[in-house]
């Protein structure tokens, strides 16, 4: 009887993708701890409300009173739906590959995830939004990338700010270009080349809200990115601000979706082409 080869030890390119699939999902359970503690207020400010509307509808008979507190009642079970279904979007695996993905959708999912913390810290989103085809994507993995831009955006701007969300049609390469840009401090020079490598950070540590510094979410980003076959690209002015470009892949069969345009304040400056 010949004996039973003993199991091949994984290859180094094997290992390696190996931990860099338990590295991303480390980096999904951090980033979904933080957001269910956020959304876990506004959950709360969602059935206070509730509750209050109806009280005034069991304390006042009258049809007009109660119509109002079912309205509102209405209301605000339908904004908690849609907060319970985006965490639970988040939370699983839609799928584990590719697919035609609505980048607006998206980006509205990411933005009602984020509302509550971004009102906290007095941060104001302006969307401009062309025409775009969908994009062939992993969807939960870019919604990742996104939120860790938002948030990175977000901490940029202490005392509050503005942050720019772009979505650019470019046919010519076949891609959906998608910027975040915030009006914050912006990254020194020196310190640009690098701010993709793994474990370093341009943050001293956590900030009050418990958020950053451990280095590995913008390695993260260029890792989805790359994985995707897209590229992601960094500008930055100290004192202007920073933006990140996401540029992906059109899905093959993708039609242009009809253009969401909300006009910037006059007064704003414009986002780099």
């Amino acid at each position: 009887m010949t004996p039973a080869k003993p199991p091949q030890a994984p290859s180094l390119e094997e290992q390696v993708a190996i931990l860099k699939q338990q590295l991303q999902q480390a980096q999904k359970l951090t980033s979904l701890g933080d957001l269910v503690s956020t959304t876990t207020h506004e959950f709360n400010n969602v059935l206070t409300t509730i509750i209050n509307y109806a009280k005034m509808g069991q304390r006042h008979r009258d049809d007009a009173t109660r119509d109002k507190a079912f309205d509102k009642i209405m209301t605000a079970a339908q904004r908690a739906a849609k907060i319970t279904n985006g965490i639970l979007g988040f939370a699983r695996n839609r799928s584990q590959g590719f697919e035609p993905t609505d980048l607006v959708k998206l980006i509205e999912d990411s933005l009602l995830l984020l509302e509550r913390e971004m009102q906290k810290y007095r941060v104001t989103i302006e969307r401009k939004f062309q025409a775009v085809p969908q994009a062939m994507v992993n969807s939960n993995q870019i919604q990742q990338v996104l939120m860790n831009l938002l948030v990175n955006a977000r901490q940029a701007m202490p005392s509050g700010g503005t942050i720019w969300v772009r979505l650019v049609h470019d046919p010519a390469n076949r891609a959906v270009d998608l910027t975040v840009r915030d009006s914050g401090a912006g990254i020194p020079a020196d310190k640009l080349p690098r701010i993709f490598d793994r474990y370093y950070t341009t943050k001293s540590g956590p900030d009050a809200s418990g958020k950053g510094g451990t280095g590995l979410g913008l390695s993260f980003c260029r890792d989805v990115i790359e994985a995707h076959q897209g590229r992601i690209r960094v500008e930055s002015t100290v004192g202007k601000g920073t933006a990140f470009t996401l540029k992906l892949p059109v899905a093959q069969t993708a039609e242009v979706a009809p253009p969401v345009t909300i006009d910037m304040p006059v007064a704003a400056p414009q986002m780099p082409v």
